[in-house]
């Protein structure tokens, strides 16, 4: 796992399958994105079996083969909608692409599973909402953030029992690194990424709707830079929001995450309750180890540091398993996948307005 560079960070864990071999059958197709490796890290140690892999580029789809062996490539995305035996492709394309991939997907009868960000438009948005409920097929996105990541993961579940009691505010900050030279011509073009909000944006509204408990929000606030080398890149933003529960909630993303750090962002979380806070350390805790997926409980009681890496694990991937399988929405529910992506674009088409 490469942790110094973002777009190839993908991260292992501990086999937990919730299925035998061969009762989950998945396939990926179009890799434009490094982050299919993490997706299809998390459904293979959860017990998916990957079995064929598609890609226009055939190198690209040569070096995902050689990581995964098993899977065998596929001569066209059609094969791989044909065959009735998958029950979900998961892939990462250019993000603009995404929602249309999706909406053949679901209507060939199967589940699927896409990087983030899931759309670039909410026209995109409007349309697979409409697919989605036609066909009864599940979207999942890969909200890595969160899911993939065992301090984020396990705040979720601290905050669900009652340790920090109701979450008042939740403050992101989420620093990334532009590698620029090993960026593909699309991650520079704002029609193809939908700015920066609408893309690592999205991520951190999702963690706000997961901890705070909302299904809706107001957007106050919303700021995007431009990037004075690559015109087409915005390398910061900022938005706040307000949930329907009177949660507060603020975010900073970015690409300027300096050469000298040891990851390729350090990305925190702040949660204050009523009765307590979270601090979330995900990728390093500076100066004191690296990587590193910590978590600072501060409640009526006590400090207490909390080491979460290798202890637990990514439920994320087995319960949306379970949920292909049994129509069941353990993983996160379709309303909640679709509000965060709706928000971010949001919350980007009014920095765009703001100009």
């Amino acid at each position: 796992m490469t942790i110094g560079d973002g777009a190839s960070y993908a991260p292992e864990g501990e086999a937990r399958p919730v299925v035998e071999a061969g009762e989950f059958r998945f396939a990926v197709a179009r890799l434009d994105h490094g982050h299919i490796y993490g997706q299809a890290n998390g459904l293979i140690e959860a017990g998916g079996t990957l079995v064929a892999a598609f890609d226009a580029d055939r190198d690209r789809l040569a070096t995902f083969i050689d990581r995964f062996p098993l899977a065998k490539p596929a001569s066209s995305f059609e094969e791989l909608l044909d065959d009735p035996t998958l029950q979900l492709i998961a892939s990462a394309a250019i993000p603009s692409e995404r929602s249309a991939i999706g909406n053949h997907v679901m209507q060939a009868g199967k589940d699927y599973f896409t990087d983030k960000s899931p759309f670039t438009t909410l026209e995109q948005l409007q349309e697979t909402r409409q697919v989605q409920q036609a066909t009864g097929r599940r979207y999942f996105v890969y909200y890595a953030e969160r899911v993939h990541n065992e301090a984020a993961w396990h705040a979720g579940e601290l905050i669900k029992a009652g340790a920090v009691g109701d979450v008042l505010q939740v403050l992101n900050i989420a620093p990334h690194r532009l590698s620029a030279t090993s960026r593909p011509g699309w991650f520079f073009d704002k029609s193809c990424y939908g700015g920066i909000l609408t893309d690592i944006g999205s991520h951190q509204v999702e963690q706000f709707l997961t901890y705070a408990g909302c299904k809706e929000a107001d957007i106050n606030h919303a700021l995007v830079r431009q990037n004075a080398d690559f015109p087409g890149l915005e390398d910061f933003g900022e938005m706040s929001l307000t949930g329907d529960n009177g949660a507060s909630f603020y975010s900073r993303v970015d690409w300027y995450t300096p050469d000298g750090m040891p990851v390729w962002g350090d990305g925190r979380a702040f949660i204050l309750g009523t009765s307590g806070s979270l601090e979330l350390r995900k990728y390093v805790d500076l100066t004191r180890q690296v990587p590193a997926s910590k978590i600072f409980l501060t409640d009526q009681q006590k400090v207490e540091e909390i080491d979460c890496l290798g202890k637990v694990g990514f439920p994320f991937f087995g319960q949306l398993i379970l949920d292909c399988l049994n129509g069941t929405e353990l993983a996160m529910n379709q309303e909640h996948i679709f509000k965060a992506a709706e928000l971010s674009m949001r919350a980007q088409r009014l920095a765009d307005d703001h100009g």
